[in-house]
């Protein structure tokens, strides 16, 4: 009995599997009718026009793919633009190097007219006029803030607390102290002193610009080392309009440092030394909203110091029982208040000198 669908005779010879094999691969599914060129009519048409039995289709296939590559063309010259304008307007491009003055610095060594007292460092500390200065950061204090005409009280802050940060690097790290990377304190320079900074530390030159004391305090590793860490601090931070266009924060501090020669482990052979720093910071917004300052005058006063060693690259601290030759009778006192006097060399007072025999009595 012939299969259901066969024919009744039974496949034809010679032909395997039916007829129906040789077109079973294809599928004529909705897309293939679609995109078929030619259409043939349906009945009422070919009634109506007998000369035409099919009709030609659009190629919508074709121009759909015409449609979908003029739109990947145009997305990637949109992309493409898109990044030429990033690239020009990128929000994070390097900062913009600003005319800025060159530093004006002065570091004024005070020789000692007698030996340098030396002992223990809390009992010089205690016998000094340093006994109620404040330790490290502590010591450089805020003083109470406002806003003034041109700039917001947030921007006043700004400046006094990048003013604290940069006295803070430059005066009180250990790392910068003994000789070591000065990285901290560059970070918080306007772009336009950076050439004029690294130049003082590569090249440092008693010339009035490119002395590295001029920039921050440092000794000597190699023949001086601190005797204790604790710094003693004291001083102001004032801060005015410098005109409708900058803030400028004055800052006069100063610290002591208890010393001793490189390698000399002997505890009461420490001895004080003494700088005094007046700083002058100018801000301009773009500095206040970087946490960076330009400084444009530096001061200090440092002893006891010898006037002959040049303190370009080195603050070189006289050490106990170590004297030098000064000049005249007048003294300077690192410790007072007032604007700092700009001389090629002072004496030291006497009456600052630590008295660490009072100790005893």
């Amino acid at each position: 009995m012939a299969g259901r669908g066969d024919p009744p005779e039974g496949t034809p010879e010679g032909v395997p599997g039916g007829a129906d094999d040789e077109y079973r691969s294809v599928v004529f599914d909705e897309s293939f009718v679609r995109a078929a060129r030619l259409q043939e009519f349906s009945a009422q048409e070919r009634l109506a026009d007998h000369s035409h039995p099919v009709r030609s289709r659009p190629a919508w296939s074709s121009a759909g793919r015409s449609k979908q590559a003029l739109l990947l063309i145009l997305l990637i010259f949109v992309a493409f633009g898109t990044a030429i304008y990033m690239g020009v307007r990128h929000p994070y491009q390097p900062p913009r190097l600003t005319s800025v003055d060159p530093l004006s610095m002065t570091v004024i060594p005070l020789a000692p007219k007698q030996p340098v007292p030396g002992a223990e460092p809390g009992r010089l500390y205690a016998h000094s006029p340093a006994a109620e200065y404040r330790s490290g950061a502590a010591g450089v204090t805020m003083p109470p803030t406002r806003r003034t005409e041109h700039f917001s009280e947030g921007q006043v802050v700004a400046a006094l607390v990048t003013a604290k940060d940069y006295i803070v690097e430059s005066s009180l790290d250990p790392d910068v102290l003994t000789g070591g990377a000065v990285r901290s304190v560059r970070l918080l320079l306007d772009p336009g002193q950076l050439e004029q900074f690294d130049r003082s530390f590569a090249h440092p030159r008693d010339d009035g610009q490119h002395s590295a004391t001029g920039w921050v305090v440092r000794f000597d590793p190699a023949e001086v080392a601190l005797a204790d860490a604790d710094v003693r601090v004291r001083g102001v931070l004032n801060v005015a309009e410098a005109d409708d266009k900058a803030l400028e924060v004055v800052a006069d501090h100063t610290f002591v440092y208890a010393v001793r020669a490189a390698g000399d482990e002997e505890p009461d052979r420490a001895s004080l030394f003494t700088v005094r720093r007046e700083l002058h910071f100018r801000f301009d917004p773009e500095d206040l909203g970087m946490h960076r300052a330009e400084l444009t005058s530096s001061v200090a006063q440092a002893g006891p110091e010898a006037c002959a060693d040049d303190p370009s690259g080195y603050l070189r601290p006289l050490l106990a029982g170590q004297t030098a030759e000064s000049d005249g009778s007048a003294g300077t006192d690192p410790y007072a208040t007032g604007r700092v006097t700009a001389a090629l060399c002072g004496v030291m007072a006497p009456s600052v000198m630590p008295d660490p025999g009072r100790a005893e009595g």
